[in-house]
């Protein structure tokens, strides 16, 4: 397991502190925490709520429909 140093103004160390030991944790056990957090490799249930949100967005099949044919390409 990797250490780290980190450093804090005085102010930002003391409410660490404060949170840490009212959530009865380790720093370690806190700061670890809020680095996985914001390196999740999954969306969000946030996120996932959101799908078929847009009613007025074309479905993939109307938007193939749609598609002109490619002009002819010129060889090389």
């Amino acid at each position: 397991m990797a250490q780290m140093t980190i450093y804090l103004d005085n102010e930002l160390e003391s409410k660490v502190k404060q949170n840490v030991a009212a959530m009865g944790i380790s720093l370690s056990q806190f700061v670890s925490g809020l680095i996985r957090k914001e390196l999740h490799e999954e969306w969000s249930p946030a996120i996932h709520q959101l799908a078929g949100a847009w009613d007025d967005f074309p479905d993939a099949k109307s938007l193939r429909d749609s598609e002109a044919h490619d002009c002819a390409r010129e060889s090389f």
